[in-house]
């Protein structure tokens, strides 16, 4: 009996440190994960050149723009935060004026510190561009948080134009920026909404990050890709999973919107979910150009039947009210 006994003991303890060495490794590689960087430097080079723009627009707009960047990083109290970091034009320091801010909402388990060259990228096109290390910011709290903290705590909150705050996500980052958008006492600060393969509603709602979209009073710009991972092709969406952004979620959410806020779906030709950040590049950045710093030509991009997305190859399932 002491036997048995004795070798159920080791039994035990070998289960005991083989699951110590298997929590170990999932924490190492959840650490891994939140720590390394998704993109070099010059990510949006080698993006363009696997998948070349469609209009000449769309190519001006991927790009970097003309102005140098800064940046800030503040600890924030909120645990989930973690740290705020701002990204911003050199010349805010001494120019005297006042900047556009964009907001961004992270996509999951992406906190802004591992794809940073996104900011500095955004930010060389004359904004203020704020993110969080929040790795699961779906419901859009953390994000109002860092806006109400960037306005009215941060060293640069002089500098900021709060009559032009935009707002993009990708994921359950798009979730999160309509949430954002819609469900807090600063939501009204937006004055325009982007969207990438933003988590449809029956996800949304099975992950915590429930939104209204017929509550979206500003520009929205929303967009997925066409392949399998965003789009199932499943017969009813609202009964089944059908992926993460498939095309029916998009033409329910557009139609929930008021026909007198200008709105914009369509897809990304070729493209799987993972691939729409540096997708979407260009048109995110016209979007915001033109509805924060009123750039005509950018609008170009978006209005009127010769809207340059209307003939652009890499763009599909196009509606717009404008």
């Amino acid at each position: 009996m002491k036997k048995v006994l004795k070798i159920l003991g080791i039994v035990a303890l070998v289960l005991m440190v083989l699951l110590a060495v298997f929590f170990a490794y999932a924490q190492y590689k959840n650490w891994k994960t939140l720590n390394t960087p998704i993109l070099p430097d010059d990510y949006y080079k080698a993006f363009a050149e696997t998948f070349p723009a469609g209009g000449k627009l769309e190519r001006y707009y991927v790009g970097r723009g003309g102005y140098e960047v800064e940046h800030l990083e503040y600890t924030s109290g909120n645990k989930s935060i973690g740290t705020i970091r701002i990204y911003y034009p050199a010349e805010l320091r001494s120019s005297g004026k006042q900047y556009p801010v964009v907001m961004v909402v992270n996509g999951s388990n992406t906190p802004a510190k591992i794809y940073l060259p996104f900011f500095q990228r955004l930010a060389s096109w004359g904004f203020v561009v704020v993110g969080t290390d929040d790795p699961q910011a779906g419901t859009g709290e953390t994000t109002s948080i860092a806006l109400d903290f960037v306005l009215n705590e941060s060293e640069i909150a002089g500098q900021i134009d709060r009559d032009n705050i935009g707002i993009t996500g990708y994921s359950q980052g798009g979730a999160g920026a309509l949430g954002a958008a819609t469900k807090y006492e600063n939501s009204h600060l937006y004055k325009a909404i982007f969207t990438g393969s933003a988590a449809y509603p029956l996800l949304s709602i099975s992950m915590g990050w429930e939104y209204d979209s017929s509550k979206i009073s500003v520009p929205y710009f929303m967009t997925a890709a066409t392949g399998t991972s965003d789009d199932l092709g499943v017969a009813d969406i609202n009964t089944e999973f059908g992926g993460v952004a498939p095309l029916a979620s998009l033409v329910e959410i557009y139609d929930s919107i008021t026909d007198d806020v200008l709105k914009i779906r369509a897809r990304v030709t070729g493209a799987e979910h993972e691939q729409m950040q540096a997708r979407t590049d260009g048109y995110m950045t016209a979007w915001m150009l033109y509805h924060l710093q009123g750039d005509q030509e950018a609008g170009k991009v978006f209005l009127g039947e010769n809207a340059e997305i209307l003939s652009n190859p890499n763009w599909q399932d196009i509606e717009k009210n404008h």
